[in-house]
């Protein structure tokens, strides 16, 4: 029921999913007004054959306070499809509502996984050289040291999990103002001792800048809430004035529409590279939750859909507690340096 368009875009983006994970067993719990939603699954005889509707009248606002969704959230929409996961009737959860009250619900509800401390939203950012994993781009306003190597190991796993091989070795950046060790703010510049003497077993490649991102000089760029969003939405508009100013000099005359004639594939293929990512995964929780934009379409919805179902069904969990362990480690001894200087 969330997003700018509710059922009619997401039940399409479930018959495109469907199609697009064609071979793999996937069936999907529908929550929300079933009269609306049967009607549209009438038009898409996939998605009704693949899914059962879960009926609830309420609906968790888009614009309701996380506290104020908490409050009043037991049996939403979204309270159902997360409830779904911990009462093991649903593997993962995606939504196009309200993100803070998505947040505020998942993580009351599935709780962090062992060890973390907060989670991370991350999103997947088309470069030079494919994709990028930019995290965190909103939860965490800010973050200590331990919080942004936290993030650098869930971003490594998210990264194998939905991008990568089966011999996945991802590199790993920091977003910092310069490249040299000096550069950035204190925490930064511990949570990038951690990582290079930690004996986390991460392929830390070191402090990257902005323009690192689009480059795709690492798989996986780890920075906080407040300035992973403000990258993101910086990095999206830019997109679209892109794309509105090649529309416009590409029909500014004859001689050019003609040549876009000839170049429609390739403009094509450019426009949906520079489209926004379809969802960002909540890393951390004990269970899959994926947070698609409320102005999603059913493509980019169903890429979404996509996204949990391969985060769902990795070894995801697995890879993150072993370097858990590991950071722990690093932690105590980092802490114990300092008692022994002191």
């Amino acid at each position: 029921m969330g997003g700018d368009f509710g059922p009619p875009v997401i039940v399409h983006g479930v018959e495109l999913a469907l199609k697009r994970m064609s071979g793999r067993e996937v069936r999907f719990l529908l929550h929300g007004d079933e009269t609306r939603i049967a009607a549209e699954l009438a038009k898409y005889p996939a998605a009704k054959a693949a899914s059962q509707i879960r009926h609830t009248a309420q609906v968790i606002a888009g614009d309701e306070k996380p506290a104020q969704a908490l409050r009043r959230g037991k049996g939403s929409s979204m309270w159902n499809a997360v409830e779904a996961i911990r009462a093991g009737e649903a593997d993962a959860a995606v939504s196009s509502g309200n993100t803070g009250a998505l947040m505020a619900i998942s993580k009351l509800i599935l709780r962090m996984a062992g060890g973390l401390e907060r989670p991370a939203i991350v999103a997947s950012w088309p470069t030079l050289r494919g994709i990028t994993a930019l995290l965190d781009v909103g939860a965490n306003i800010e973050c200590d040291a331990a919080q942004l190597v936290e993030f650098a190991i869930m971003g490594e796993a998210f990264y194998c999990a939905v991008h990568g091989g089966p011999d996945c070795h991802p590199t790993v950046g920091l977003l910092n103002v310069g490249s040299e060790d000096q550069k950035g703010h204190e925490e930064v510049r511990e949570a990038h001792r951690l990582l290079r003497e930690g004996q986390i077993e991460l392929n830390y490649h070191g402090f990257v800048e902005g323009n690192d991102i689009a480059k795709g000089t690492v798989d996986v760029v780890v920075t906080d809430g407040f300035t992973g969003n403000v990258a993101l939405k910086t990095g999206e508009g830019l997109a679209r004035f892109f794309v509105a100013s090649l529309k416009e000099a590409l029909g500014s005359s004859l001689t050019a529409k003609a040549g876009a004639m000839l170049a429609m594939g390739g403009l094509k293929k450019l426009r949906a590279k520079l489209e926004p990512p379809g969802g960002g995964p909540f890393l951390g929780l004990n269970g899959a939750v994926v947070k698609s934009h409320g102005g999603a379409n059913a493509r980019s919805f169903a890429d979404a859909i996509k996204m949990a179902a391969d985060l769902a069904s990795s070894g995801y969990a697995g890879q993150i507690a072993r370097n858990m362990d590991r950071l722990s480690i690093a932690l105590k001894q980092a802490k114990e340096g300092v008692e022994t200087a002191t």
